[in-house]
This record gives structure tokens, sequence and C-alpha cells, in this order.
């Protein structure tokens, strides 16, 4: 995509990109595998209310809000296509599995308003009355709204088709830890599986979504259920238990117990439960700072990676952000070649991969004399824009390098006399490719692992400046971005590492970050605004940015 296809009243602005394993590069870069020469660029920020931003399931629209306010603009343009009104300052919204409806929830007044896309004349408001409202969601068929009352009383079922009312007793309330949820869908839409609480026992329902009549109903062996998911596949459905006992049980579709899981007993047990898309590996994250991962055949563990707080091997690639960048002397700056496939290192790109510190003007004028090349007016224009955001915009004076071997990562020690310790596995997210695994150790905040899947080991680690809040990978390849609450992003693939400073006259800090289907922009949340960073590439040179390449 490029810029000067994007309308001009937002887009205005492109970035400086700092890189880990190939050095700094303004508006644009070379590198084996973050691919042909690729650019940034930015829209203008938006305002933004509670981080409520999210892309259609489609990739056509991309909904925000705005207090009470509901903006729907095209996810290319950033046109507003839609502005709708509600009766109070949303808290929840959510789009419906075709794109044609959203769902916002203001749970102080107990209602939920349905608005439509295509027919903004049509809405619908369902009011939960004197029973509250502490949660809502989508059917996976776009027509039916699920409403969770206050204190877990009972989840009402509401038909936008046909206005029937249906009633699900009994919700378990599961709200211990991110990956925590107590009611979950097949991928297929086919079938829904709901944790419940009666008579002080645990249970599971599952229900045919079609006509929600209950399917299956059995007991689970937990002491306090804090979460269940399902398989990717719609197979199998893991349930665990709470902090306080290390559990995790593995039913089929009609509720045989398929498998139970402990690997310890008499401490903190589980805290973070993530499904490989592949459906054949599932991760469980514990308050002893490892992860374990189990195999679908047996169900046994496979092995279990720990997260040490020093790193001795130097086959880990440990990325450590820096505050400022040695200067260098111009003309000494060397890229590596393009490359059509992943394969053996050659001399030149062995010399590139070794260096780590590279200027930002030196690599935008590299980049700007190899576009000349190509007498095109659409890469003049992108030559013209890159040029006037260098000038406005000088190159980030923070960048990572390359540590050398033994890495000591700043740790954070717990307060014993609080309740929820900061430690233990917080966050954990399988790639789409299911080649890599993505941690956050909780005692270790500013560092982000990642591990190889196939050869089951350590493969990097980025070490921040500040705290991890936020990791999401590409939907489609192995990508990662990550945000730590201040001006820059992070991406990762398997050829290196960048950072990429927000441009704008403010402090933009970004609190979250979500891909677009597509993976061609990344949607970047702060406290007050958000805006779009358009990933540009230039096709027919080179591999697409982030392929998987050699990275033993």
């Amino acid at each position: 995509m490029h810029a000067s296809a994007r309308s001009p009243d937002w887009l205005r602005r492109s970035s400086s990109v700092t890189s880990g394993r190939g050095g700094a590069v303004a508006a644009g870069w070379v590198s084996r595998s973050w691919g042909p020469a690729a650019a940034m660029n930015f829209s203008e920020a938006f305002k933004l209310s509670s981080l409520l931003c999210k892309f259609s399931p489609d990739g056509k629209y991309l909904a925000s809000c705005v207090q009470y306010r509901l903006v729907v603009r095209d996810a290319n343009t950033l046109q507003i296509c839609q502005l709708y009104t509600c009766l109070d300052q949303i808290q929840h919204i959510e789009w419906s599995a075709d794109s044609l409806f959203i769902l916002c929830a203001l749970y102080k007044r107990g209602l939920v308003q349905v608005w439509s896309v295509e027919q903004p004349e049509w809405h619908c408001k369902i009011d939960e009355g004197s029973a509250g409202l502490a949660a809502s969601c989508w059917s996976p068929d776009g027509r039916h709204v699920l409403n969770t009352t206050e204190f877990h009383l009972r989840i009402t079922v509401w038909s936008l088709c046909t206005k029937s009312v249906s009633y699900i007793k009994y919700p378990k309330a599961c709200q211990q830890g991110e990956s925590a949820r107590g009611i979950t869908f097949t991928r297929d839409g086919r079938y829904l599986a709901l944790a419940e609480r009666r008579d002080c026992k645990d249970y599971v329902s599952i229900l045919v979504c079609s006509d929600w009549q209950l399917l299956r109903h059995f007991d689970t062996d937990t002491q306090d259920l804090a979460g269940i998911e399902w398989a990717p596949n719609g197979c199998v459905l893991a349930v665990w238990d709470s902090c306080l006992e290390y559990k995790i049980l593995l039913y089929s579709l009609d509720g045989r117990l398929l498998s139970a899981f402990c690997a310890y007993e008499w401490s903190l047990g589980i805290k973070s439960v993530a499904w490989s898309p592949s459906s054949q590996f599932l991760a469980v994250g514990s308050y002893d700072g490892k992860v374990r991962i189990l195999n679908h055949v047996t169900w046994k563990m496979i092995t279990e990676f720990g997260h040490p707080a020093t790193i001795n091997n130097p086959k880990i690639v440990v990325y450590k952000e820096a505050e400022k960048s040695p200067p260098l002397v111009l003309g000494r700056l060397a890229f590596p070649p393009p490359r059509a496939a992943a394969g053996p290192l050659s001399s030149t790109e062995s010399e590139w991969r070794q260096r780590s510190h590279w200027d930002g003007h030196q690599a935008l004028q590299w980049c700007l004399a190899r576009r000349s090349s190509r007498n095109t007016a659409s890469q003049g224009r992108a030559r013209g824009q890159a040029l006037c955001a260098a000038a406005r915009f000088p190159p980030s004076p923070v960048f990572h390098e390359v540590a050398s071997v033994p890495v000591s990562l700043q740790t954070l020690k717990p307060a014993a006399d609080r309740a929820n310790p900061r430690i233990g596995i917080g966050a954990l997210a399988f790639s789409p490719d299911n080649c890599f695994l993505a941690t956050r150790s909780d005692s270790v905040p500013t560092a982000v692992w990642i591990w190889d899947i196939q050869k089951l080991r350590l493969l990097a680690v980025l070490e921040q400046l500040s705290a991890v809040r936020c990791f999401q990978w590409h939907p489609r390849q192995a990508r990662l971005a990550i945000c730590t609450g201040g001006g820059k992003v992070y991406l990762w693939s398997p050829a290196g590492c960048v950072s990429v400073q927000v441009p704008g006259e403010g402090d933009f800090q970004v609190l979250s970050v979500c891909w677009h289907l597509s993976g061609d922009s990344l949607a970047l949340l702060s406290k007050d605004h958000f805006c779009l960073c358009f990933l540009e590439t230039e096709q027919g040179v080179g591999t697409a940015f982030g392929q998987r390449g050699d990275h033993t």
C-alpha cells in the first residue's frame, strides 16, 4: 500500500524505524526477511475513550468510541461511514461475526444498544432492568445477544430476529487472570460451553447454538473453576482450577474426561492458558514462572520453559533496548542483498547481521537512492513523503542492540504482604503458523520471551526499557507487535527486531495494539487517542516481511 493511494486529508506522516539486527532505518528499510523496501505510514490521531477500538471481522470497518458516541470508519480511507449516539458512555463494543451489526454495552445503565452498519435507521435497545448488566457478547450467528446480569444470576439470550428471550441459569463468574473466562464458543459456532456453579460445586453445560438446547451437562473435579476454553478445532474443552490448586482438565465434546494434568501441589498454580492454532499444543503458564506444553495425543507434558533472570546460552539472541545510538561514519553502512528465499547466509549478509548499530539518516539516504532507480510516479511521491518525514521527525535516539551473553534481566521483587503477587506467566500466545510462542513473566515485566516450538527451545528475548503492557501476533505471519506504554511500537520477526517511533506533536503513549485482518495495518491505542500504522511493501523484491528464515 503506497501512501499516495491514501486519502491525503488524514495520511500525513511517516516514521523512523530503529532495528536490532539490522539497524536504524528511516521511512523505509531493506533486510533479508524484514522484507522488500518497506515503509510505515501513520494516520493522524483520532479521539478515543476507554481503549474501545476494533476492526470488523471482514476488515472493512474500524469502530471507535468517544464517550457516548460510536464512530464507524472505513478501514482503508478512515473516512467516517456512520456516527451513532448512545444514551450514556459506552463501556464495551463488539462486532457481529458478519460485520453487519455492532453492539454497545452501557453497564452503568444496564443497557445494550445494537446498531446496523448497512441500515443506520435501524437500531435495537435491550434493557435488563433491575437485574443489571455485567457482560454482553454476540452469539456466533450474529443474531443473538447474550447478556450476563449482575452477580451472575443468569444469562439472557435475546433474539434480534424473533424478539424471543431465553434464560440460562447459574453462570459462574470467572474473572481471575487475562485468559480466564466462563463462556466460550467453538470456532465453527455450533456449540457453547458454559461454566456453572450450583450447590457449591462446579459444572459445565454444553449447548447447541442453533436452538440453545442443552447437549451435555457434567460436573468438574475442580475446587473453584477459573476458566474454560475450546480448542480451535472444537473437539476438546480445557477446564482449569483457580490459582490455589494446580489442575487442568481436558474434556471431549460429549463430556468425557480425557485427561487431567497437575504439575505440582501446595503452591500457587495456573495463571494463563493458550491453545496453539492447530490444536496440537496447550500451553499452561503458572505462578512458578514456567510454561508447560501439553501434546494433543497423550495430553502429557512434552517440555517446560523456564524464565531465568540470566541468559547464558550464546545461541539465544537478546535484543536490549538502549537509549542512545553511537555515531557512525557516512559511507560505511552495509545492507544485505535482497533474497528470494531463506537459506545459508552470504558473506555480505553475515557481516551485516553482525552489526548492531545503524544511523537512521544514512539508512534513509540508501533507501531513497535505491528507490530512485524505479522511475514511477507512485514511488516518486513516496520518496517525497519520506524526505518530508525525515525533516519533521528525526531518527529516534532509542534503538535495540544485540547483547552479549551472559545477560542479566531486570527482575521485580513481589510484595509478600499483598494479594495477587506479580509473579508467574501473565501472558502467552502462539504465532498463527504454530512455530513460535511469546510469553511474559510478571516477575520480569520488561522482557518478552520468544520460543521456537519446532525445536522446543528459547529463540530470542526482547528486553525493553519499560514494562511490557501488551503484545499481539500478526494474524497471518510470524510477526509480533509489542507496546510498553511509551511512544514506540516494537515489531519482532525471525529476522530481527525493530522499534517504530509514533510521530506527532504530542506524547502518544501506546497502551494497546490491534492488527487488521490482513495484517497490512496496525491500530495503536493510547488513553485518549488512536492512530493507524500502515505497513507498506514493494512487491517483487526480496521476501515478505516476517517470513521465517534461518534463526539457529
